[in-house]
This record gives structure tokens, C-alpha cells and sequence, in this order.
């Protein structure tokens, strides 16, 4: 499974409505309410802001990772969203973030789910991508930019 597979169009925003953490990382939850594979979206919500509470989610270079674990997906999940105004994250390295990519996954689909994690962090490593994604204006671009950063990188 690649990470660009995982990501709809539908569930990618090309900018965010809100500048606070908790309102974007909901934004991006809520893009997850007419996924067929969701059981429970609340649950959802909980389980993305029980992991924030352990540490931030905000890995530096402008860029966080919301995610978790629950038995209310069938399948993992994902959402993405940018902002060309910076974000307050508390992210480990004090800067605030432009790109957050959230991932769901079934308890069950542990190894994928750290798998996609590792992924996605090597990605957002290459500051060249992250410049792309920042420029992207539509979804179906950002989508594109996954695909083309990930034909390199083999299945997980």
C-alpha cells in the first residue's frame, strides 16, 4: 500500500479554515465522517487527541503527523491539509507547520500503520516535496505530488 492510495481528494484541504491546532487536526477528522470503513468518528477524535496529549505530533520542518490507533476504522485512513499561514503546533523543533498529514489506524493493522507513519516522515523529510505540496493549488495536485514522491519507495 502506498501512502498516495490512502489519500482521497476528497480528504485533502488545500487550506485551512482555522490557525489553531485543535480546530485543523478536527478539520482533518472531519473529513473522515462519510468513509464507509469509519465506525465511529467521535472515537476517532479521541483517540487522535489522546496521542497529541502524550507528545505533539509536530515533527519540525513545518510539518505534524496526527494519528492513532482504535477499533473504529475498518481499514487505515487518512487525511491531509495545508495553510499558508503558520500554524502554532508545539512541535519539537518551536516552529509552527504549514502541512499535516493525519493517519487512523485499525489496532489490528499495527506494522502498517508504524510502516505508513515511517513513510510519510521519510517523505516530509525532503524539503523539496514539502516545497511542492505548500505551492500545490488543488487537491488533485497534492495527490499527484504524493504519487510522483512515492514511486521510488517500495509497497508497505
Amino acid at each position: 500500500m502506498k501512502v498516495y492510495e490512502l489519500l482521497e481528494t476528497n480528504k485533502i484541504l488545500t487550506e485551512f479554515k482555522s490557525e489553531d491546532k485543535t480546530d485543523v487536526i478536527n478539520e482533518l477528522v472531519d473529513l473522515l465522517k462519510d468513509d464507509k470503513r469509519l465506525i465511529d468518528l467521535e472515537d476517532v477524535r479521541k483517540c487522535v487527541f489522546e496521542r497529541e496529549e502524550k507528545m505533539s505530533t509536530g515533527v519540525g520542518k513545518g510539518f505534524a503527523i496526527p494519528h492513532g490507533k482504535t477499533n473504529s476504522v475498518e481499514d487505515i485512513l487518512a487525511a491531509f491539509g495545508k495553510s499558508e499561514t503558520p500554524i502554532e503546533y508545539n512541535s519539537l523543533d518551536g516552529k509552527p507547520v504549514h502541512l499535516i498529514f493525519l493517519l487512523i489506524g485499525k489496532e489490528n493493522l499495527l506494522a502498517k500503520h508504524i510502516k505508513l507513519l515511517s513513510r510519510i516522515s521519510r517523505m516530509m523529510n525532503n524539503e523539496e516535496f514539502r516545497k511542492k505540496l505548500v505551492n500545490a493549488e488543488s487537491k488533485e495536485e497534492i495527490q499527484k505530488i504524493f504519487q510522483e514522491e512515492e514511486q521510488s519507495y517500495s509497497d508497505v
